[in-house]
Parts: C-alpha cells; sequence; structure tokens
C-alpha cells in the first residue's frame, strides 16, 4: 500500500462510520478507489470489501478506474440532447478511440457521458477540465482535444 495512503487511513482504523470520508480520502489521493485501497480500508475497518463496494457504487462521485488528466464532460440531459450533444460524444469517442467511463492508455484523457449541468441555454455543452464549452459541435470538440494535446 502506498505509504501517504497508510497515513490517511491509519486514524481510521476500526472507526466504520468514516468510510465515506476515507473513501473521499482515498480518491483525493489516488484519483480513484482501487482494489488494493479497497482492500486496505476492509482490513482497517474490519468489513468486507463487497461492503464497500456497496456503499461507493451507490454514489456517483466515486470511481473504480483512473480518471484521465484532461476529462471531457458531454452533457445528456434534454436540451443538450435535442440540440445535438450525442454527436458531439460521438466525435468525442472517435478522436480519442474511448467510451465514456474510460480513460486514454496513457491517462491524458477521460470521457463521461453525464446528466443536465444546468446551463440549458447554452447547449450543447461539454465541460473539460471544469470550463464549460456553451454550443458545442463536435468540430469544436476536435479541436479542443488537439489544443490540449499539444499544449501538454
Amino acid at each position: 500500500m502506498d505509504t501517504k495512503l497508510s497515513e490517511i487511513l491509519a486514524p481510521y482504523r476500526g472507526q466504520r462510520s468514516s468510510l465515506i470520508a476515507l473513501l473521499q480520502k482515498t480518491q483525493e489521493e489516488l484519483g480513484y478507489i482501487s482494489e488494493e485501497a479497497v482492500t486496505e480500508i476492509a482490513r482497517l475497518l474490519d468489513i468486507t470489501a463487497n461492503e464497500i463496494y456497496g456503499v461507493a457504487s451507490f454514489y456517483a462521485q466515486f470511481r473504480f478506474k483512473p480518471q484521465g488528466k484532461h476529462v471531457f464532460k458531454v452533457c445528456q440531459g434534454t436540451a443538450c440532447h435535442v440540440r445535438g450533444s450525442h454527436r458531439i460524444l460521438e466525435g468525442v469517442e472517435q478522436e480519442l478511440g474511448i467510451q465514456p467511463g474510460d480513460t486514454t492508455p496513457d491517462r491524458k484523457f477521460g470521457l463521461e457521458r453525464v446528466a443536465c449541468v444546468g446551463c440549458c441555454a447554452l447547449a450543447p455543452v461539454m465541460i473539460v477540465d471544469e470550463t464549460v464549452h456553451a454550443q458545442m459541435t463536435p468540430a469544436g470538440a476536435k479541436k479542443i482535444i488537439a489544443e490540449i494535446d499539444k499544449a501538454d
């Protein structure tokens, strides 16, 4: 187990009520919740890995796979869908060679399909690294990918 993660988890030994806090701290440290982290948390709290997965999978905030450095979130809310967000999603999938929920092998890019982000007047919307891109098009999405790729 990673030394830093062990240091974060150690004070919570036996505190079952701290499971969500431990999951949050783990994900903050690793970027996701690894199998190794689940095993260590289960040992520290004296609960099963299944119990941990049951809690963690209930909340959308927790991830079990590494996330890319740059995450593309394509809104699938009604306004965005009606205005063609599915074409944006398809364009990003093709450009990056991944499906929603996946990360590129180099962990540079991640792709997520998300529910309404509350920017309906700007639809279709794509969020990249917490920046909202309004009235997005497949070509615009590909341009953003190219710019990020060039900058890194």
